[in-house]
């Protein structure tokens, strides 16, 4: 058990410096892209492309506010944007209802293939 734990640790102290590695690379790829004004890249065999997306963020105390129903609110039971759009999508809640309690946030993904 002892060589598992040391594994473990290790590899979890591997994981930390790969994300971390993989969020500098993401960074600066993706500042590359936009201060040359490009969405695709092709390079040495591998092409990058961004992808821009939007996603949701609710406001609970405005969602609270349109959807006072306890029952709904156990559904939910915190702001969770997938869960929420399903409700919608099951048409326990309107979409009407609750247009005030969020807003759009613009994320840009980072696909890399290798060609």
């Amino acid at each position: 058990m002892d060589n598992k734990l040391r594994r473990y640790h290790h590899l979890k102290q591997k994981q930390k410096e790969i994300e971390q590695e993989l969020t500098e690379l993401r960074s600066e790829i993706i500042d590359h892209c936009r201060n040359n004004e490009v969405t695709e890249l092709e390079q040495g065999g591998y092409r990058a492309k961004l992808v821009l997306q939007e996603r949701k963020e609710f406001d609970d105390k405005k969602l609270y506010e349109a959807l006072p129903d306890p029952v709904v609110w156990q559904m939910l039971s915190k702001a969770d944007s997938t869960k929420i759009s399903s409700l919608v999508t099951l048409g326990v809640i309107s979409a009407e209802k609750i247009k005030d309690t969020y807003s759009i946030k613009q994320v840009t993904l980072l696909q890399v293939d290798k060609k």
